[in-house]
């Protein structure tokens, strides 16, 4: 049930009084007015609370997203604009809006992307009050304090304070891929939350949150990859993500022992798409080994670097394609085949819709 505007007025005073309540203690002057100490930490019950200035000057830009099947939250991209995930829209093509101010909007889903799970949808007449939240400019450093705003269960204006938990994650697509580059924190998101930002103190989005619930555990689509896919949406209705067409493994001890390799380094190429930019360039592993430490691939070629970047893990190789390169683009990439090293170079291609092999 959608709440009633009193309801609502509850719900928003109790959040920014409770953001209040745990960001410190309230000390009180002779006079009787509050005091606040500097910091992210300063005193509750007053508006200098950094997380509650955080909410307060976000919170008009952050929407209830509704749908015939379903909700989520959104937020305001720019004048016309709203950003959620693909997976709160479906396949939908209409959706109605909330303003933090109780009005309405109909809503035409102007793009989805399922492969990095973000979607935009169309709005006409955005209130005055819901400015575009601008995003932040570089990867937030673990550790960094950061506020989740939705509406989990339906309760509007919902906020939870965290960290940034970890960076550079790949976490599930709904098309079977994985999103790169993505956030972790252990701020609570629960359903409902998917579509809203993961904001930094500073008031700038650090994240579209995606999924969460775990103990402590939840991940948001990265401001880089946001900001490179949403203006695609808004142009087109789509976005096509680089594809390189192989599935491999790390090379860990173990791996590196079973394939007479020097080093525990690079990836192993355990397969390569049959027609796909990699086939024919790149040599994929012949055999297998079973050992106590599994299933191991045997033979392939060991992708040490793309473009002169270092590759240690499978997210790195993904935070690059996704960030750096485009369909149609041609990388170097460096690898040992056979004892020896070599470049290759290839021309990428456009990611399927669903996931066969690592792309």
């Amino acid at each position: 049930m959608t709440p009633t505007p009193t309801r609502r007025r509850l719900l928003t005073r109790g959040g920014v009084a409770l953001l209040a309540g745990v960001a410190g203690c309230l000390t009180k002057s002779s006079d009787g007015d509050p005091e606040t100490d500097e910091g992210p930490h300063a005193a509750s019950g007053t508006a200098d609370s950094a997380y509650t200035t955080v909410y307060s000057e976000t919170i008009d830009s952050v929407v209830m997203v509704r749908l015939e099947n379903g909700r989520g939250t959104g937020f305001v991209f720019n004048d016309t604009h709203v950003v959620t995930n693909a997976h709160v829209v479906g396949r939908s093509s209409a959706a109605d809006v909330r303003f933090n101010d109780g009005s309405w909007r109909s809503g035409t889903v102007a793009g989805r992307d399922p492969h990095s799970d973000l979607a935009v949808i169309s709005v006409d007449d955005v209130p005055s009050a819901a400015s575009p939240l601008p995003f932040v400019d570089d990867q937030p450093s673990i550790g960094r304090e950061v506020v989740a705003i939705g509406n989990p269960f339906d309760l509007e204006g919902t906020v939870t304070t965290g960290i940034i938990s970890g960076i550079d994650r790949s976490i599930p697509a709904p098309t079977g891929y994985t999103i790169p580059d993505a956030v972790q924190t252990d701020a609570a998101v629960n359903p409902g939350n998917s579509g809203g930002p993961l904001m930094t103190l500073e008031g700038r989005v650090a994240a579209v949150i995606n999924s969460g619930g775990g103990d402590n555990i939840a991940f948001g689509i990265s401001a880089a990859l946001t900001e490179r896919v949403v203006p695609a949406l808004i142009e087109t209705g789509r976005y096509e993500h680089a594809y390189i067409g192989i599935s491999f493994t790390e090379v860990t001890p173990d791996v590196a022992a079973a394939n007479d390799l020097e080093e525990s380094e690079g990836l192993l190429v355990a397969d390569v798409v049959t027609g796909g930019p990699a086939d024919g360039w790149i040599k994929p592993s012949d055999d297998v080994r079973y050992t106590t430490a599994g299933r191991i691939p045997i033979g392939g070629d060991v992708i040490l670097a793309i473009d002169g970047q270092e590759l240690t893990t499978e997210e790195e190789l993904g935070s690059y394609l996704a960030l750096e390169t485009r369909p149609g683009d041609t990388v170097d990439l460096r690898v040992t085949r056979e004892g020896s090293e070599r470049t290759v170079s290839l021309e990428l291609g456009s990611r399927p819709a669903r996931r066969g092999l690592f792309g």
